[in-house]
């Protein structure tokens, strides 16, 4: 392992937090059982993420609080890691439960396959992580400086491979988590290890070490046909190459990441880098590996520059490659032939290969809730206590009630009909290909709206696409509050990104399946001025498109904008 650098006051200030917590714990357990406020200190608040962990408070009630001298209005969202997607009908029911009794009473699917809890105050979060574990789930690592929760495609139709791709995910998974036994000690009551003489056990990180990473890490596995993972967004991705019905191993994928920072040019989103082939067998060593030398030569000095991107943008992949070859004491196998053709879901009923049924089921941006109108919430409580099968969270932020025994097929509809809730199959394409992250009103990072405001928008573009004949075509578009990308909107062939409260930068001209990032359309475009604004270039599409002509593709041949240019290069 390389020696991290001894002078700590050199490097940034989330690298000593790190350094001096005591392999995650600081002073969290102390804080949490402290009565007076409603929130922990800033550095504990660092440690936290590592255990899946965010605190924000309610802005919109923010001013009013300062107003009459009242601290914010502390919670905490908690992230359910969950590898590759799959969980079962009793961790569903479970996370309901918790929902209701230790959040604020909604299940959140995002956009990398995880369910988030918002609303958790402190004295409900010991509790509520305890529930989580209770239903051999847990948030370690779903945040933090460490490799996330990694994804896989669902892929019901290919059925058998994606039983061995999510096995694979869920081992890669496993492998790269933290050893250090924080967790457990602070939310599980679990006791500190101790050698014969009663003494604490000291403990290693052998892949982390003590600093950990300089910055988040993404791990994602994509079956082809379908990069709905969106592969190249990804620190780390691994793409199956199959051959005569078979996977015989996978293209590694380094370098992608999707954050910038408004004002700094020198930040960009980047798309991942193909590196090499290996076989399924060495997939765990190489993700192992690339993990390390990003460890090792990571930024922690700018925290800016510390994703792996810039890793190796600063080195060239030339060296990247020869780096994790070195450490892996062999040569990466050359660079199979793959086809991408969709990113987005199948929705309604699909037969898959293990002669079970899947359902996909259309939700607004992973918001699982009852409405006055729709159900959801609770129809998907009664499916999960009559389902056999699994619950499959899919990169677009969907559902599929998946391996459905054929005699259940009808029981599952009409619990779905009862509660009003529909499949999406009728629903318009711009509708069922967009995302949105959280942003206002608990979103610390948010600049301007988005959940709350992309379904209006969408109902508004998509009066334009129909009178245009085009409401049943599939657009890709992604709205985030701020820059961070979680929705990943430079990959949208209509991207909107927060820039101030009520405006945002428009991006157009990614790729439909998601190898091209965006480019700048217009820069702080007011929420009342985007439908103008996309209005004649939807029309222009109508009128002048070409035979399969994807709208990405259209606003480059038609010079609305240039392609999209690869990271270092994106703001050209």
């Amino acid at each position: 392992m390389k020696t991290i650098e001894t002078d700590l006051t050199k490097l940034h200030r989330n690298e000593t937090i790190k350094y001096e917590s005591n392999f995650l714990r600081g002073n969290l357990a102390e804080e949490l059982a402290e009565p007076v406020s409603g929130a922990v200190s800033a550095d504990t608040t660092q440690l936290t993420k590592f255990h899946g962990i965010y605190q924000q408070d309610d802005r919109d009630v923010r001013a009013e609080r300062r107003k009459k001298k009242l601290e914010p209005a502390y919670s905490f969202m908690a992230r359910v890691r969950v590898p590759g997607g799959v969980c079962t009908p009793q961790q569903w029911l479970a996370l309901d439960r918790i929902s209701d009794e230790r959040a604020n009473g909604t299940l959140r699917l995002t956009t990398r396959q995880a369910f988030q809890f918002h609303g958790i105050i402190k004295g409900n979060l010991k509790p509520a992580i305890r529930a989580v574990n209770d239903a051999l789930l847990d948030t370690i690592s779903a945040c933090g400086d460490v490799n996330r929760n990694v994804m896989a495609n669902p892929n019901p139709f290919q059925s058998k491979h994606h039983a061995e791709v999510l096995e694979l995910a869920r081992a890669t998974g496993l492998h790269l988590l933290p050893k250090s036994r924080a967790y457990h000690e602070i939310w599980l009551d679990g006791e500190r290890l101790k050698d014969l003489d009663g003494n604490p056990v000291e403990e290693h990180e052998p892949i982390y070490g003590k600093t950990y990473l300089p910055r988040k890490f993404k791990t994602v596995f994509a079956i082809p046909p379908s990069n709905d993972v969106d592969v190249y967004a990804h620190d780390l991705g691994f793409i199956a190459i199959i051959e005569n019905d078979k996977i015989v191993g996978y293209n590694v994928t380094v370098g992608g990441g999707q954050g910038m920072t408004h004002g700094r040019t020198d930040t960009y989103p980047r798309n991942a880098d193909l590196m090499g082939f290996c076989t399924p067998d060495q997939v765990i060593d190489v993700a192992e590996k690339v993990v390390m030398v990003q460890r090792d030569f990571g930024n922690r000095v700018e925290r800016l520059h510390a994703r792996l991107k810039y890793t190796i943008d600063t080195h060239g992949l030339d060296w990247f490659r020869s780096e994790v070859e070195s450490r892996l004491g062999y040569k990466l196998g050359e660079i199979r032939d793959f086809t991408f053709e969709t990113r987005g879901d199948r929705y309604g009923w699909i037969h898959g290969t293990d002669g079970k049924e899947h359902l996909t089921l259309f939700i607004q941006n992973g918001r699982v809730k009852d409405t006055e109108d729709w159900k959801l919430k609770t129809a998907l409580r009664e499916v999960a206590k009559i389902h056999d099968g699994d619950f499959r969270l899919t990169p677009n932020q969907n559902l599929i009630i998946g391996a459905v025994a054929p005699e259940k097929k009808e029981t599952i509809e009409t619990i779905l009909r009862e509660h009003n809730v529909g499949i999406g199959t009728d629903l318009p394409g711009l509708r069922l290909n967009s995302m949105a992250c959280v942003a206002f009103p608990t979103c610390a990072l948010a600049l301007a709206e988005s959940e709350r405001f992309l379904p209006g928008l969408v109902t508004e573009l998509t009066e334009i696409l129909e009178k245009a004949g085009l409401r049943d075509d599939e657009i890709t578009i992604r709205m985030t509050g701020c820059p961070n990308g979680c929705a990943r909107p430079y990959l949208a062939e209509i991207g909107l990104v927060g820039r101030n409260p009520r405006s945002y930068n428009l991006y157009l001209g990614a790729s439909f399946i998601g190898d091209r990032l965006s480019k700048l359309y217009k820069a702080e475009v007011k929420d009342t001025e985007i439908v103008e604004i996309l209005r004649p270039i939807i029309q222009d599409y109508a009128k002048t498109r070409e035979e399969g002509e994807r709208f990405g593709d259209f606003v480059i041949r038609k010079g609305y904008v240039k392609s999209g240019s690869q990271g270092k290069d994106f703001h050209d």
